[in-house]
């Protein structure tokens, strides 16, 4: 399963996905930036673009409790904590027309491929994801209010954004499970006590 560093690695294997599938020529030559953003960048933001901003991380309610794993080695790990990314995903440009384009062809490519593959989320750090491990991308659910209370607090006025969830990110444990052997046996002893002292 995937080490600590899975919740960078999957922002920026979303952001790589949406770098490889921009075609410029589509939209009359321009190139766009794609930037994982902290809020801080909020305050001087790219010209033409995508952004992706990791708003918030919740354990995943479902997969609360998944089974401790046995790596290759034979050792077994303590449980996976398994996450959910919400990520808010926003276009930039400074022409209102450019920008819907922008934002349609993000979320028609984010639908075109909604499962990010293990050599995608391993693009910027190898090994971060086991071969067979995969994260999927889906539309979130945010209510305007929480929205507008999310561009309260970052340094600029409020841009379109749409919310997405990458999930299920599974972060494998460093400590291993104690091992012992199986009982077999039962024995017993018992003790006397002495009176008086």
């Amino acid at each position: 399963m995937a080490t600590f560093r899975a919740v960078g690695a999957t922002c920026e294997a979303v952001i790589r996905l949406l770098q490889q599938a921009w075609q410029p020529e589509l939209f009359d030559n321009t190139e766009l930036q794609f930037k994982v953003y902290r809020s801080r960048h909020f305050a001087t933001p790219m010209d033409t673009g995508v952004s992706l901003f990791l708003y918030r991380v919740l354990v995943n309610g479902v997969q609360r409790t998944p089974p401790s794993s046995v790596g290759p080695n034979g050792v077994a790990r303590r449980t996976q904590l398994p996450l959910d990314l919400h990520l808010l995903l926003t276009p930039w440009a400074k022409e209102a027309s450019l920008e819907q384009e922008i934002l349609g062809w993000m979320m028609r490519t984010l639908e075109d491929t909604p499962i990010l593959p293990a050599a995608l989320l391993n693009s910027l750090a190898a090994d971060v994801f086991a071969p067979d491990e995969t994260v999927e991308i889906v539309a979130g659910q945010l209510s305007n209010e929480e929205l507008f209370r999310i561009w309260d607090v970052l340094p600029t006025d409020f841009q379109i954004s749409v919310p997405y969830v990458a999930r299920v990110v599974r972060i494998e444990s460093l400590l291993e499970l104690p091992s012992a052997a199986p009982v077999l046996s039962r024995r017993l002893d018992f003790g006397v006590l002495k009176e008086g002292g």
